[in-house]
């Protein structure tokens, strides 16, 4: 079967302007990923695990290489796709989550988490239903929910980052440090939630600080640390 997401010859690095130097990020990256499959990220600090996932979510152009992206309407590369495009698989197809919620102010968290299912086509009340399963199920007390997430704390924060992010099933999931932060009862939601995406086909690239939280949902391990084994080899790695 076609994989989901094919990754070929994928490079990123950075122009220090200001030394006048050039700062690799990662270099030659190739693997591929089928549907259903939780491929963990992992490698030293400064490796390029976050940039990965970013240059995958387009956020960061790629300065060489392909990302081939089967969607519901045909391959596409998205290290050469136009701005629309990605914009519509993101709000589609792709997922990216992250510990960090960037919240518009003055939108509340039920109506933040709600919005991915409108944007779909689901009926106002319907979304708010469903997101205050979300935000129930994560621990975000029901009295903040009417609430600006941008006067919350971190750890809330990401709660209804998560909620948000995780509330419409989507083909590609890429997930970065997920955890970080979050209580022992949030993290359990966050892995019952990821094995249940798993389960229905999501394939999905991680990044966690803990990676013992998602063991039994990992399929292989992708190490980017220099001179680690070479990407063939890299799928026996133990986490």
């Amino acid at each position: 079967m076609t994989p989901v997401l094919d990754i070929r010859g994928l490079s990123k690095g950075f122009v220090l302007h200001h030394l006048g130097r050039n700062l690799a990020a990662f270099d030659d990256i190739s693997f591929a990923v089928a549907d259903g499959e939780f491929v963990l990220i992992k490698g030293a600090n400064g490796a390029g695990k976050s940039t990965l996932l970013r240059t995958l979510y387009r956020s960061y152009l790629p300065q060489a290489g392909q990302i081939l992206f089967r969607s519901d309407h045909g391959p596409i590369d998205l290290a050469r796709a136009a701005d629309v495009d990605i914009t519509h698989l993101r709000r589609t197809e792709i997922g990216f989550v992250t510990q960090f919620l960037t919240a518009r102010p003055r939108v509340s968290a039920e109506a933040l988490v709600a919005e991915p299912l409108r944007l779909a086509g689901i009926a106002p009340d319907r979304a708010l239903t469903e997101a205050r399963h979300w935000l129930r199920t994560f621990g975000v007390k029901a009295a903040l929910w009417p609430a600006y997430p941008t006067t919350f704390s971190g750890g809330e924060q990401q709660k209804v980052n998560l909620a948000r992010a995780l509330i419409r099933p989507r083909k590609l999931l890429l997930l970065d440090e997920p955890t970080a932060s979050l209580d022992a009862g949030a993290r359990t939601a966050l892995v019952r939630r990821l094995a249940d995406l798993k389960a229905r086909g999501a394939a999905m690239i991680g990044v966690f600080h803990h990676p013992d939280d998602v063991a039994h949902l990992i399929d292989r391990v992708i190490d980017l640390t220099p001179d680690a084994p070479s990407q063939e080899d890299r799928h026996d790695v133990v986490v």
